[in-house]
Order: structure tokens, then C-alpha cells, then sequence
């Protein structure tokens, strides 16, 4: 696979390694985007950002540059079809998880999510999924088509199954998406996670996909569908280190949308999420 070069490499990364520990990719995934297109940007945006943070994190007392961590550069999806480009975004999350690395996606509308743990599932049949989302993803059917950002997770559960799917933050859906919320292992508004269900996922495996919307609108203005009411960043963060025991096998972070955003407020909140995961779920832990 031919990777697009990005100008400029995730914070501490290099273009190459041997062995990574971590492997970044952007996936410059905007097919289905139905408020405000524009996150096939964000890999890029979220790159350059993340130059303003310290690849130190005094949360968590690691640094990145003590990591094997390659940025490999943007997955080539211009051209494919929507099935194609999941697939190739599948093909190279398996092909990352069983060179034992931590695939971490910048995206890119939610949508690739479901590639990638396709990809993931590959390697853990097993797997169990954890979404931080303000919006719940369910809907069955969304503007006449049955796969989108808006759809995707609704897809997912028809394939792991709903026990294994939990989403938190979530504060917006139709009647019909929060009835069926209902069949997921958990669902919850809050960020916090009842012990039952925490030991649930600890027994593993669990991709983590964070869509910049779970944070209240003044702390991330740069997304596609903004919703009121969400987190701060802090929250988010604090919500994110109570997990570090968890074996996650791969994350995201999805949904910036930088042209609505010129101060790039969203896009250095994720580069921040970004080194935080990285740092609590890298595989030398």
C-alpha cells in the first residue's frame, strides 16, 4: 500500500521504523458527511497542531519520544468506493495489530471506524467496542442510504453484536436510536463507566474510537454536526486515564472539521487526545 506523505508527521513520530510500538495513519475519509463536509482536511490540520503541544504528558508522567512511533502518512482512499476505502482501512489496521503495534486513525468522518474494526476483529474475534460520541449512530437508514456517519455503529452491532458495544457521552438521536441504545452492553449521557461493565471490557480486546463531538462545542467548535451540552476537555481526558488498564488494541480519534475552526481550537484538542492515547495504551505497557 502507498501511503500519501503528509508535510508534516504527528508530534515526536518518524516516517519509518522496523518495529513500532505505535503506527499513526490519517484517514482522510468524507463520503457521507450530511451537515458540513469537510474532514478529509483533518489528518493534516490535526498534524501541524499537534507541533504546538510538548510530546511529554505531565498527566501521565510519559513521553512520546521514548516510544517506537511511526506516522506511516495518510491512507490512500481517493478513487475507492465507500466499501473499498473501509476495506483498505480495514486491511491496514489487521495488518498493523498482528505486527503486534497500536493502530491510532486521525479521521475523517466516523464511518472509517467501522473498516477499522472490521481490521481489528480480524486479529480479536473477540473484540469489544468502546465509543465516545455525543451523537448514538444508530439510526438504520439515514438520508436513503444504510451506511454513513450516521449509520455506521448501527452496522457495527449487526455484525459484533450488541453486547459488546458501549457508548458514552451521548446526548443526542432519534426515538427509534434511543430504543435501541437499550440492547447495548451500556449506554450512557455520562462519561462514567459502572464497575460490571468496566470488567467487562478489561477481559478484552476493545477499540476505542473518540468522535471530537463528545466535547461540548465550546471546547471543540470544529465539527461537522455541533451539539450542546458536551464535556470539557478535561472531563474527556480524566474520563480517558481511568481506562489505562484496559487492553485496547486500537483507537481513533474522528469528526474534526478544521475550515469552521480557523483558531484550530478542535484540531489541537485532538492532537492532545491523540498523545494521551498513545501514551496510556502504546503496547510497551
Amino acid at each position: 500500500m502507498v501511503f500519501s506523505p503528509p508535510p508534516h508527521r504527528f508530534l515526536a513520530s518518524r516516517p519509518v521504523l522496523e518495529h513500532p510500538a505505535v503506527a499513526i495513519a490519517g484517514a482522510p475519509l468524507d463520503r457521507t458527511e450530511t451537515f458540513r463536509p469537510g474532514t478529509a482536511t483533518a489528518p493534516a490540520a490535526v498534524r501541524t497542531f499537534s507541533e504546538s503541544l510538548e510530546s511529554y504528558s505531565p498527566a501521565l508522567d510519559r513521553d512520546l519520544g521514548d516510544l517506537a512511533l511511526a506516522d506511516v502518512g495518510d491512507l490512500p482512499l481517493d478513487g475507492l468506493s465507500l466499501d473499498d476505502a473501509l476495506g483498505r482501512i480495514a486491511d491496514w489496521v489487521a495488518a498493523t495489530t498482528r505486527a503486534s503495534a497500536l493502530p491510532v486513525l486521525i479521521g475523517g468522518e466516523h464511518t472509517l471506524t467501522l473498516g477499522a474494526v472490521r481490521g481489528a476483529a480480524r486479529v480479536y474475534p473477540d473484540l469489544r467496542v468502546l465509543q465516545f460520541d455525543a451523537h448514538l449512530d444508530l439510526i438504520d437508514e439515514y438520508a436513503g442510504a444504510r451506511l454513513s456517519h450516521a449509520t455506521w455503529l448501527r452496522r457495527l452491532c449487526e455484525e459484533l453484536g450488541t453486547e459488546r458495544v458501549v457508548h458514552l457521552g451521548g446526548r443526542s438521536g432519534t426515538a427509534g436510536e434511543w430504543r435501541f441504545a437499550r440492547q447495548l452492553l451500556y449506554q450512557a449521557s455520562t462519561l462514567e463507566l459502572p464497575p460490571a461493565v468496566w470488567q467487562t471490557l478489561a477481559r478484552g480486546p476493545v477499540y476505542l474510537t473518540i468522535d471530537i463531538d463528545v466535547l461540548d462545542p465550546a471546547a471543540a467548535p470544529g465539527t461537522g454536526c455541533p451539539e450542546p451540552g458536551g464535556v470539557s476537555f478535561r472531563e474527556l481526558a480524566e474520563a480517558l486515564y481511568r481506562l489505562a488498564e484496559l487492553p485496547v488494541v486500537g483507537c481513533d480519534v474522528v469528526e474534526v472539521l478544521p475550515a469552521i475552526d480557523p483558531a484550530g481550537i478542535t484540531a489541537v484538542a485532538a492532537a492532545k487526545l491523540i498523545r494521551e492515547l498513545v501514551l496510556l495504551f502504546a503496547p510497551h505497557r
